[in-house]
């Protein structure tokens, strides 16, 4: 079995402005999903391969001065490093290049979210079982229970321009509506017919979750780095990063 990882991280960021390799916890950022990678990839006993996907200098050397076994010569293409650029059209572009350099197929690519880092190499190989036992599924993603759920409590603009809830169903309680999960972006496996069979979106038709069973968030906004920064430096994580 053959498998490619890929870490994409874009040197444009209006969010938090060098956020990929600004310091957390003494650390640049993308170590922490480098150390994951390669604690999953020391970890099983199949082919694994990791790549980086970046269109920023800055970025390829950081990686680099970290000593982690990646491939870090291909830059991606100012079209697909732009803010209305699709991941999955730069996951295909990188996924392409890998294997004309190895000349190998792969069988899953897991892709790892440089601004999510809270998994361990556990959950990747938990997740990557859950994919292979169901052979009609495309891929699965990490995911955290939601806060709100729009059977009970969000609501959406009609088009008489009054609101309502986003999904109808008779629940007095959050607890009694169907459960919903908010996609933390962490992480996302694809088997390789995902690709071969042009699925436009990661939420297909035959996706599986895999629960995250501890704290995991993506960071989006500065407030969320000051966050994890905090939980981070006063060992506030209630679980082991690096296991």
């Amino acid at each position: 079995m053959t498998l490619l990882i890929t870490i994409c991280a874009r040197g444009g960021s209006k969010g938090i402005p060098g956020k990929n390799i600004k310091s957390l916890n003494g650390n640049p950022l993308i170590y922490y999903t480098l150390k994951t990678a390669a604690d999953f990839k020391d970890s099983v006993d199949f082919d694994v391969d990791i790549v980086l996907s970046t269109d920023s200098d800055e970025i390829k050397n950081t990686v680099e001065s970290l000593n982690f076994d990646i491939t870090t010569e291909y830059t991606r293409p100012n079209s697909l490093a732009s803010d209305t650029a699709g991941k999955l059209d730069a996951i295909k572009d990188v996924k392409s290049y890998m294997e004309k350099k190895k000349g190998k197929y792969y069988d899953y690519l897991l892709d790892m979210d440089v601004t999510s880092p809270l998994r361990n190499s556990a959950d990747l190989k938990k997740s990557l079982q859950i994919l292979k036992e169901d052979s009609e599924a495309y891929n699965i993603f990490s995911v955290s229970p939601a806060n709100r759920n729009p059977y009970f409590n969000m609501v959406e603009e009609q088009d008489n321009g009054y609101f309502a809830l986003c999904k109808t169903g008779k629940f007095l309680t959050r607890q009694s509506a169907p459960k919903v999960y908010d996609m933390n972006a962490s992480f996302y496996i694809y088997r390789s017919r995902f690709f071969t069979d042009e699925v436009p979106s990661a939420v297909s038709p035959k996706s599986l979750v895999y629960e995250v069973p501890h704290l995991c968030f993506d960071l989006d906004h500065p407030i969320d780095f000051e966050i994890m920064s905090f939980l981070m430096e006063n060992n506030k994580l209630d679980f082991e990063l690096f296991a």
